[in-house]
């Protein structure tokens, strides 16, 4: 590896692993807000009180949310949030390189490969993470589901309620939807952020630094997704959505649409191009290590 800059050395699985979950973490401390609004649009249906709070468009939600039960209230669950990263998109994201060499047979890495890595690795990290995102949602939800008296204290009294009232099983809530959202990501997010990389890198039009991590990851960015309302709902998939469909009307699917755009877009751009970095700084260290010894 003599004369080989940071960017030529391929980074280990467990600087991708690591990369991935510090990138996914600030990218969602910074996103979480538009993550609380895009919630709170989603479930607003569900509140049948007259006297409950309407909240119209993303800035709308967030300013309104922040007057009526502070600012606070729009990172409610972020705890929960960071151990979702940590125990899922870094999985999805840091495991995905690896997964997708033992797919490939040739030299050059296949589309079929790319996506049936994202399916694994997708599948993985939705059965590992899944009760972090139920408790997320639930502590981002909860004032309209339950009253003005929270229903949850914390993030490991959610776990706990859930746990001990629903059984287990509880914390898995909406597995199967989210198996389907993570097609979805993986293979859009993804694999569309890896294809367009290397687009931009082969024809020149990039070099494989920040403009282009930038460009690829608003492209990946605009996969979408609606899951939110399976979470909060009953157990039967159909029976959610012929509710939304009959009470609410086909647009109720696409509801909070905009907020889940602005924050994938947002929350694409920060995570790949901190991925990126940390993978490209980390290997440098590492290098600058071996040297020294």
């Amino acid at each position: 590896m003599v004369g080989l800059t940071a960017s030529d050395v391929p980074p280990t699985m467990a600087v991708k692993i690591f990369s991935a979950g510090v990138a996914t973490c600030v990218a969602d401390v910074i996103t979480f807000p538009l993550d609380t609004a895009k919630v709170r649009l989603q479930i607003q249906g569900e509140c049948q009180t007259t006297r409950a709070v309407r909240y119209k468009g993303v800035l709308g939600t967030i300013t309104t949310l922040a007057k009526t039960e502070g600012p606070g209230k729009l990172y409610s669950g972020l705890p929960a949030g960071l151990q979702r990263q940590i125990s899922f998109p870094s999985l999805r994201i840091g495991l995905c390189d690896t997964v997708q060499e033992f797919f490939t047979t040739g030299k050059e890495t296949s589309l079929g490969s790319k996506v049936s890595a994202g399916l694994t690795t997708g599948g993985v990290a939705v059965f590992t993470g899944q009760p972090t995102e139920v408790v997320k949602i639930r502590l981002q939800a909860q004032s309209h589901l339950h009253g003005p008296k929270p229903r949850y204290t914390g993030t490991y009294n959610a776990y706990r309620i859930i746990a001990t009232t629903e059984g287990l099983t509880g914390l898995w809530k909406g597995t199967t939807p989210n198996l389907t959202r993570n097609v979805i990501i993986n293979c859009t997010e993804l694999v569309t952020y890896d294809l367009m990389k290397a687009a931009l890198v082969k024809n020149k039009l990039l070099a494989d630094d920040v403009p282009c991590h930038f460009v690829s990851a608003v492209i990946a960015g605009f996969c979408t997704t609606v899951k939110t309302r399976f979470v909060n709902s009953p157990p039967s998939v159909p029976n959610c959505s012929m509710t939304m469909l009959t009470k609410e009307g086909p647009s109720a699917f696409f509801k909070g649409f905009v907020p889940s755009f602005w924050r994938l877009g947002s929350w694409n751009v920060i995570m790949f191009v901190c991925f990126e970095q940390l993978k490209r700084e980390l290997m440098k260290s590492r290098q600058t290590v071996d040297c020294a010894t």
